[in-house]
């Protein structure tokens, strides 16, 4: 009789956020799983993943876009003009014609998109549905202080499942512990070698402010993921950048 398999959870502890992007990308060299996608971005194309991560980054603020030593030769993943850029999709709820949501729409101004007929035609109707999360969440901690659960900031709507394209991030969950702002993540997928850096740097850049206005110091994130992946283009890279490049990815 064969052995069962088991899921193969891994934990990772770093300093910064340039300490976790490179910790994680060893370990997923290394205990990461190759499939083939059937459905979703790159269909056809190959993944390493992990079954699931957890990164928890103590001092996010300390180094925030990843260092790529000299001489690698290798273009950096993200720098902070582009993270910067990001904070403002993250902030405002403004988005194009032909995008479903964004992050930002989600959180300080979601609307929930109807199907109506109008002259004969089927139309989407967007309702808002008036409430700003993250100054919600940053009134409540000012007016009804730290001792609550409910500082929950939600990307995710049950309607996504019919999108083409759903939310990577689906939740924003917060805590205020020893007069630190912590933040507490889930991604459903999430893309390791640009996504991880550039999405922890801008929701780092999105704390700072929130603990800012809240009165309280910036603290931890924690985020975890069942989907955090390596596209089969950015493997070679990710060996050149952890120096793992006599390992083979089967």
């Amino acid at each position: 009789m064969p052995a069962e398999n088991f899921l193969s959870p891994v934990f990772v502890d770093a300093f910064d956020l340039d300490d976790a992007w490179f910790q994680t990308l060893s370990a997923i060299l290394d205990k990461g799983r190759v499939y083939t996608i059937t459905r979703g971005s790159y269909k056809g194309a190959k993944r390493l993943e992990f079954d699931y991560a957890v990164v928890r980054v103590r001092k996010p603020s300390h180094q925030i876009i990843p260092i790529i030593p000299e001489g690698l030769n290798i273009p950096p993943p993200t720098d902070m003009d582009y993270i910067q850029g990001y904070l403002s999709y993250l902030l405002t709820g403004a988005k194009t014609e032909t995008e479903d949501y964004t992050y930002g729409e989600r959180l300080v101004d979601p609307k929930v998109r109807i199907p109506e007929c109008k002259d004969g035609r089927q139309m989407l109707r967007e309702l808002p549905l008036g409430v700003n999360q993250i100054d919600e969440v940053i009134r409540m901690y000012k007016e009804e202080g730290f001792g609550t659960n409910q500082a929950v900031m939600e990307i995710g709507m049950p309607s996504d499942i019919k999108l083409q394209d759903p939310p990577c991030l689906r939740l924003i969950d917060t805590k205020v512990r020893d007069h630190k702002l912590h933040f507490f993540l889930y991604f459903r997928s999430w893309d390791l070698w640009g996504g991880f850096p550039s999405n922890l740097g801008g929701l780092q850049l999105v704390k700072q402010y929130m603990a800012e206005m809240i009165g309280v110091d910036d603290g931890e994130i924690v985020a975890a993921s069942k989907g955090l992946h390596l596209y089969d283009y950015s493997w070679e890279v990710a060996k050149i950048r952890t120096k793992k490049t006599d390992k083979v990815i089967a």
